[in-house]
């Protein structure tokens, strides 16, 4: 397994790092992604912990927080040997405060995770999305007493626009408080958004990414193959409900080159996706799922996984993504 620096820190982290959003499943929109168990998740650890990877990520919404206590569960005597990420911002909970990134929400959010989790602090915690109800300095000075307290190590953010992103680091740089050092956010082959706007940002604030759904909300597994009928999983059991439209000439397209690029290199089409991001010089980590072992398995094996300079061009070519405005302009 490799391994980077997280970001703008010196942690060190393998670049592939296991999510745990299929843990637990136990309400309508998590169950179509997964059910694992504690002594599925158990095994799925072991496996992770015998190929180099340490590195969980998980979140408070995540099954109203049971991803969390599966995870807890499952690492109970190894909590040494991990390093956890997990997130707040999103509605846990009925009540009027049990969202967003307040003082208020963002302490208890803490705290339960902290339960749940079986331990006294997390190695990484994210701003899950951007709270516009709430002061950007409260939620920045709430994150940096958490840090001061030992019960934070590092803190980052997902799912913000770009000017979100960058005047977070503003005020964190003009007040002294702890900085986000990573970006957690989508990216894959049929979802390149995150080049226009947020990769220059990143490389200019010298911040590292974490991506999510690397495989493109599951189209990415070669489960969807043109004029064949879609195979079972995720995608067939309505397990992107909320994913972002995708036209299905591009997967199909994008699909049929990984296809040709996985059999010259005797690998699977999910591994030949995963490393075309690891590829990417911003890419910190990208984060893998899997509902048993033989996916896990076959996830982990991207990380040793060279593409060749033809094959990344023709990666590119595929699934490139007209400009946006004003970047058109400078392009052109």
């Amino acid at each position: 397994m490799k391994f980077k620096n997280l970001g703008n820190s010196g942690l060190k982290v393998p670049v592939l790092s296991f999510g745990t959003a299929t843990f637990g499943g136990t309400n309508e929109f998590f169950g179509k992604w997964g059910k694992t168990d504690v002594k599925g998740a158990s095994r799925l650890i072991d496996i992770s912990l015998e190929r180099g990877v340490n590195f969980f990520d998980t979140a408070n919404v995540y099954s109203q927080g049971d991803s969390e206590s599966v995870l807890g569960e499952a690492l109970k005597g190894r909590r040494q040997d991990a390093i956890i990420s997990t997130k707040a911002t999103f509605q846990v909970g009925d009540g009027v405060n049990d969202k967003g990134s307040s003082r208020f929400h963002l302490t208890k959010a803490l705290e339960d995770s902290l339960t749940r989790l079986q331990t006294d602090y997390v190695d990484l915690f994210l701003m899950h999305g951007f709270d516009n109800t709430t002061p950007v300095e409260e939620t920045l000075r709430t994150l940096d007493r958490m840090v001061s307290s030992g019960k934070v190590r590092y803190i980052g953010c997902s799912n913000l626009a770009a000017w979100q992103l960058m005047k977070s680091l503003s005020i964190s740089e003009k007040s002294n408080l702890e900085k986000y050092i990573v970006y957690q956010g989508y990216y894959s082959l049929i979802g390149r958004d995150y080049e226009q706007e947020l990769m220059p940002l990143l490389q200019d604030q010298n911040m590292g990414l974490m991506v999510w759904s690397p495989l493109g909300w599951g189209r990415l597994t070669g489960k969807i193959r043109r004029n064949k009928p879609m195979e079972e999983g995720r995608i067939k059991s309505g397990g992107d409900l909320g994913s972002p439209p995708v036209n299905d000439g591009l997967i199909f397209d994008v699909v049929d080159v990984l296809e040709r690029i996985a059999v010259k290199n005797d690998r699977s089409i999910p591994q030949v996706a995963i490393a075309w991001l690891l590829h990417n010089p911003t890419v910190s980590n990208v984060i893998v799922g899997a509902r048993n072992e033989k996916q896990l398995i076959d996830n982990l094996e991207a990380a040793d996984l060279t593409l060749s300079e033809k094959d990344l061009e023709e990666l590119d070519r595929v699934s490139k993504q007209p400009m946006i405005y004003p970047h058109w302009v400078g392009e052109r």
